[in-house]
């Protein structure tokens, strides 16, 4: 069975890779990541669309096509297509009828989105997105849910993503976790003093969840390069100092998106050949450059 990579996961908390086979059999499985180890791999053949993913399964792609290797979706136009039929975030499904929240998520100083996640998923969107201070503002319905994004964003003057070249380059030089917690308290206060949420939607209290145990903030370095593309027989090595959303932080700076790894199948270095990868420099913070302006980063 060949074992496709589908990008980081966080389970319980914890990254790990994760992986879907094709062929008899097939199935998904993941490879717990621990801060400290080696990790090497070479991307091998061709990057693969994924097909569509509901219900924690996998629908495999019926034609297997390629996919470009910057592509930041490991899924063909066919498959992006459906699998956006069902998204919440692009309002597709206002009849779900699961439980929804609110939050308000903190990147770095001034760098703060709200955005929603159905309950039973817990925290793991916002680990997903890499927050690194987060706290919950209120609970109920999806349509009251997004109701309450849209009147908070614009209350609030925040963005309704920030960009990831933004969200890495301020990772190792974060200001302590009490002032982190403070910003995030502040806002939420703002937020719970704004009228007109919907009826429907029960607001909580102000509690401040940081993941820089999580992630491994203590001892990363500089972000300095980004990969920009997996290529056929690429291949990446080193040591992993840490992970925050789909971002794999290696300790001679080094910075991979875990995004463009799915649909490739990644093998030992030296099975699939010996390629460098493009790689881009990643600006100091407050300046732009080439990862900065690239639509995936």
């Amino acid at each position: 069975m060949t074992w496709w990579c589908t990008g980081i996961r966080w389970i319980d908390g914890r990254p790990a890779m994760g992986w879907y086979g094709r062929g008899a059999g097939r199935g998904e499985r993941s490879s717990p990541l621990e801060y400290g180890q080696m990790l090497a791999f070479s991307a091998r053949g061709e990057r693969r669309c994924l097909g569509v993913r509901r219900a924690g399964r996998w629908t495999p792609c019926p034609t297997e096509r390629t996919v470009p290797g910057r592509a930041g979706n490991a899924q063909c136009p066919e498959c992006a297509r459906l699998d956006r039929s069902f998204s919440v975030a692009a309002d597709t499904n206002a009849a779900d009828p699961r439980t929804y929240r609110v939050y308000l998520a903190w990147f770095g100083p001034g760098l703060v989105k709200v955005g929603i996640t159905a309950e039973e998923r817990g925290s793991a969107r916002l680990l997903e997105q890499g927050a690194v201070a987060w706290a919950w503002l209120g609970r109920g319905p999806l349509m009251a849910t997004r109701r309450t994004e849209e009147l908070l964003r614009s209350a609030l003057a925040v963005p309704d993503r920030i960009a990831y070249a933004r969200k890495r380059s301020v990772r190792a030089d974060l200001p302590a976790a009490s002032e982190r917690a403070a910003e995030v308290a502040a806002l939420h206060a703002r937020a719970s003093a704004l009228e007109g949420w919907p009826e429907s939607l029960a607001r909580l209290a102000c509690e401040v969840t940081d993941h820089a145990g999580a992630f491994g903030l203590g001892a990363l370095p500089g972000p300095a390069r980004v990969v920009t593309e997996m290529v056929p027989g690429g291949s990446v090595a080193g040591r992993l100092a840490g992970a925050a959303g789909p971002d794999l932080h290696f300790a001679d700076g080094l910075v991979v998106d875990t995004r463009l790894l799915a649909g490739w199948e990644l093998v030992a270095p030296g099975e699939g050949g010996a390629t460098d990868v493009p790689v881009a420099v990643i600006p100091p913070v407050g300046q732009t450059g080439p990862a900065a302006q690239d639509g995936l980063f």
